[in-house]
């Protein structure tokens, strides 16, 4: 479904955030981060920027031997300062035993109202989809809106792509749903964006 925007004035397009959202050194992220970043960077109706958990010391518990609760602190302050002028978040996503990463959870769980009244969109890998279904609702839970589209690049693209030498041209689909991804994103952004601000 294609969804039309009414004429509106002249702005900037609005600031959409791509996030890595595995820590893990062994991380297959980058490819897919840079796939997506590359057909985002094609379109004239957004901006964009990378976010990748592993520049955020996030902490996953409270633990004065891990951090003190200043440091705590300003871990969040960074993270919410980060997220803050950002319209709308897509979030590339690993999935593991049927969920997605552990940081990102805690990413979402400290992120307070600065992603509220956003939409947010998913890349996901590795599995079934199951980490995208528990996201999204996370995403309603933190008044979020998460999109309709999403990318899901099966167990098969995601072997042939990490070991059987392929690409993700070898797999024309997976650009048609990043296309659609990318149009629900923007729609949403631009129709989200005046309220928000007046709230």
């Amino acid at each position: 479904m294609t969804f039309i925007l009414p004429e509106q004035p002249m702005t900037s397009p609005p600031l959409i955030g791509i996030v890595v959202s595995s820590a893990r050194e062994a991380r297959f992220d980058e490819k897919h981060e840079l796939w997506i970043h590359e057909i985002a960077k094609q379109r004239k109706d957004l901006a964009i920027e990378l976010i990748d958990l592993c520049d955020h010391s996030l902490p996953f518990f409270d633990d004065p031997q891990s951090a003190s609760s200043a440091d705590q602190s300003r871990a969040r302050q960074r993270w919410a300062d980060r997220l803050a002028p950002i319209d709308g978040l897509i979030v590339v996503t690993p999935e593991y035993d049927q969920g997605t990463s552990a940081e990102l959870k805690v990413a979402f769980d400290i992120a307070g109202q600065e992603i509220g009244r956003k939409p947010i969109g998913f890349v996901g890998y590795g599995g079934t989809g199951r980490a995208i279904e528990q996201l999204q609702l996370v995403a309603i839970e933190l008044q979020m809106a998460p999109v309709r589209n999403a990318v899901h690049i099966g167990i098969a693209e995601f072997i042939g792509i990490w070991q059987q030498g392929k690409n993700f041209n070898d797999y024309p689909h997976l650009a048609q749903a990043a296309k659609a991804l990318l149009d629900d994103i923007v729609w949403w952004a631009q129709a989200l964006k005046t309220p928000r601000e007046n709230i």
